[in-house]
């Protein structure tokens, strides 16, 4: 028989695509990494195993999602579009990497995944395969198969005995890491739909946080968040823990209408409280630590970078010729950064830095000012004389 590997997430698409495989005679293997899913790895064995899977590997990546892939993300603080944090798509060329060293083990000759036709995550594996192990082939059975909804998902698990959490009361497509969950589909496709109460997945609504303010104190060493209230920890736990305080306080809740890859828009809400809070801090601290004009070309980078990202282009040398650059400005991105939250709002309380760019002296309007007034009036006669007319 020939033999696939799927990215098998455990959600419905991908149960479907098992028996889907196997009646085009394939055996299928399935690979699942836990990125911080929503569906334990004991789980996802047992459901892979009832679906008809020969044999599924799942693998804990959740360490190195952290350090080589959400790092490099936070000290670039590449927003997609101004409001998205790259949550799902950071870990798409992660899982494609291992899917296709799971493939080269296994001999195969095909990996497949569970995307739709008109998403980005099948530009994301196929581009990363395709980079990574051209030989490899890719099937994409949500391009091929006569399911045309979610409903018709569901009723062709029933049909076949696949077990499956989703119901047709909660038709949203979830996924979920440590770094955010997006969640897609059913009434939030009506833009002028609110997104409903059962549309969270873990931020808790603000007309349910208690009036208070709650702060944070992260310090990072040369961009790098090391320690969280005073005590050094490893990132992957800032993360759990800021993801905690951050939904409780009902931090990190976006409603995006983005760009897709293949070029329509749509509507995706995003929960990501960790994300925001170590974005914030870290931007904040780049504030004092890094020059004016390192600053404006870091924003630039960070567009590019986004976009690269997002496109599944992470395995290209324009991309690791930006980490070049970015890992160079973070030498100095050292000290302190104290946030208040407060009802699903992230505000600055204070900073501080050995390599602070800011000087009391220079800024003050008050006693102790050595700024020298009067170079001012030549600076500004050469600033404007390119603009005489």
């Amino acid at each position: 028989m020939k033999k696939v590997v799927l990215a098998y997430s455990g959600g419905l698409d991908t149960s479907c695509c098992i028996q889907w495989l196997k009646d085009k005679g394939f055996d299928v293997v399935c690979f699942s990494a836990n990125l911080g899913s929503e569906f334990s790895p004991q789980d996802l064995k047992r459901r892979a195993s009832k679906s008809g899977a020969s044999k599924i590997y799942v693998k804990d990546l959740r360490k190195e999602f952290a350090y080589d892939y959400i790092l490099p993300w936070l000290k670039v603080g590449a927003l997609y579009e101004g409001k998205y944090v790259l949550s799902t798509s950071l870990g798409r060329p992660l899982i494609a990497k291992h899917l296709v060293d799971v493939a080269k083990k296994e001999k195969a000759g095909f990996v497949a995944h569970g995307c739709t036709g008109k998403g980005n995550d099948q530009v994301r594996f196929e581009a990363t395969t395709a980079i990574l192990a051209p030989h490899i082939k890719t099937i994409a059975p949500l391009r091929e198969w006569e399911l045309t909804s979610r409903e018709e998902e569901i009723e062709y698990c029933k049909r076949h005995g696949i077990p499956i959490k989703t119901t047709k009361k909660k038709v949203y497509s979830i996924d979920k890491n440590i770094w955010g969950v997006s969640v897609e589909g059913g009434c939030l496709e009506d833009l002028k739909n609110e997104p409903p109460e059962n549309s969270y997945y873990f931020v808790k609504p603000l007309a349910k946080i208690k009036d208070k303010a709650v702060y944070v104190e992260i310090e990072f060493n040369k961009g790098v968040p090391v320690k969280l209230n005073g005590k050094a920890i490893d990132f992957n736990s800032i993360i759990d823990k800021l993801n905690a305080v951050g939904a409780e306080n009902g931090i990190g809740r976006t409603d995006c209408i983005e760009d897709r890859v293949v070029g329509i828009k749509s509507r995706e809400i995003y929960e990501a409280p960790a994300a925001w809070i170590l974005y914030t801090a870290h931007k904040e601290l780049e504030a004092v630590t890094l020059d004016r004009e390192t600053l404006f070309f870091k924003e630039i980078v960070a567009q590019k970078y986004s976009h690269l990202v997002y496109q599944g282009l992470w395995f290209t040398k324009l991309k690791e010729s930006l980490d070049a650059f970015i890992e160079d400005t973070q030498k100095n991105v050292s000290g302190n950064v104290t946030l208040k939250l407060y009802k699903g709002n992230i505000i600055l309380a204070k900073r501080s830095s050995m390599n602070s760019l800011y000087k009391k002296e220079l800024s003050t309007y008050g006693e102790g000012d050595k700024f020298d007034r009067t170079l001012a009036e030549g600076f500004i006669k050469l600033w404007a004389m390119p603009h005489q007319r």
